[in-house]
């Protein structure tokens, strides 16, 4: 006999949105298998391999990017490497014109990933590049233009402060420590690469990894090794996505939620980055992104009108709720495809 897998939060909202869905007569969302999307809406992926310093390092981040690598082909997503191969212009203006190039409004994804080495000198924290190194000031000026919603994975060690720099609304930041003084080589980008894309770290068993899922197994991994090799841990791994900069840690979560409660009362994180999944399940790949982005906006709401519910009146949270619900039931019958297309639109445009 199989184990009892509880029903998350996400799950019980998706069907009870389904059950609202029949109760009002209306067809359940379907998509058609042959709905076709531009480039523009496919997922991006930017990964960076920083200068690894010794042989043995760059064999490593060599072996972390082919994951990343594979799990972006697996996804269909655009990708485009920097680090990899030898080129006539820094790695640092090979990163900024790639991120100039990327569209600033869209409802798909993008995704950089830094695979390497860090440094903070109590001030400025920097990723190591081939040739100039890249302050994370400079990194969140750059990104300060998109509007689309983004995933900075900083997986080198000294990775904390770009957590605190980059923290933004719709964005969620993961870096591999706590702090920009933890300067040791780190590991946590190892298993993160080999956990983006692995179905054994699907917690909620809805068919794909999320971005969550996959934290949350690297950070296990990462703490399995220091105490079989009897070593004090010098990373520890945070995520941020609720844009307050504080992030919270691995071990503040149950399942895909976090239980622990901050002292001064902060938003804790989760929610967001689990609805980042770099490689889709096959029913969430033929949603169109439109669909799918305006669902996981009302879900965001969902799960902020529950944190408040405590200070609201009982009336009030349940026809706040019954709104956002409705609502959630009225998009997914819009969602009706017929070749691809909603309501006599192009599921791309």
């Amino acid at each position: 006999m199989s184990a009892f897998v509880p029903m998350t939060d996400l799950q019980y909202l998706r069907a009870l949105v389904a059950l609202l869905v029949a109760l009002a007569s209306l067809p359940v969302l379907s998509f058609a298998a042959g709905a076709s999307t531009v480039s523009t809406n496919k997922v991006t992926v930017i990964l960076v391999v920083g200068a690894a310093g010794e042989e043995e390092y760059g064999k490593n981040f060599a072996q972390w990017a082919g994951g990343w690598k594979e799990a972006s082909h697996r996804a269909g997503a655009n990708l485009v490497t920097i680090g990899l191969e030898s080129s006539q212009e820094d790695d640092y203006d090979l990163l900024k014109r790639a991120l100039l190039a990327q569209t600033k409004e869209n409802v798909a994804e993008l995704w950089l990933v830094l695979i390497g080495h860090g440094t903070f000198d109590g001030k400025e924290p920097k990723f190591n590049l081939r040739g100039p190194d890249l302050p994370a000031s400079e990194l969140a000026t750059w990104m300060q233009p998109f509007k689309r919603p983004l995933a900075i994975i900083n997986s080198a060690s000294a990775s904390a402060p770009f957590l605190n720099m980059l923290s933004a609304t719709g964005r969620v930041v993961v870096t591999a420590t706590r702090s920009g003084h933890e300067q040791n080589y780190a590991r946590f980008g190892q298993y993160l690469s080999e956990a983006i894309a692995d179905a054994t770290a699907d917690l909620d068993k809805d068919g794909q990894t999320s971005l969550l899922e996959a934290y949350l197994a690297a950070a296990r991994r990462t703490t399995e090794f220091y105490e079989l090799e009897g070593r004090l841990p010098t990373e520890h791994a945070l995520l941020d996505d609720n844009g307050d900069g504080l992030g919270t840690p691995a071990d503040w979560f149950r399942g895909i939620r976090a239980v622990k409660k901050a002292r001064d009362g902060a938003t804790l994180d989760g929610f967001r980055a689990h609805q980042f999944h770099l490689v889709r399940s096959e029913s969430e790949e033929k949603m169109p992104p439109q669909v799918r982005a305006k669902r996981d906006e009302l879900e965001l709401a969902i799960a902020k009108l529950r944190e408040s519910k405590s200070a609201m009146k009982e009336d009030d949270y349940y026809q706040n709720l019954e709104t956002l619900l409705l609502e959630m039931a009225h998009l997914y019958q819009k969602g009706r495809t017929n070749n691809g297309r909603i309501e006599g639109k192009a599921a791309d445009e």
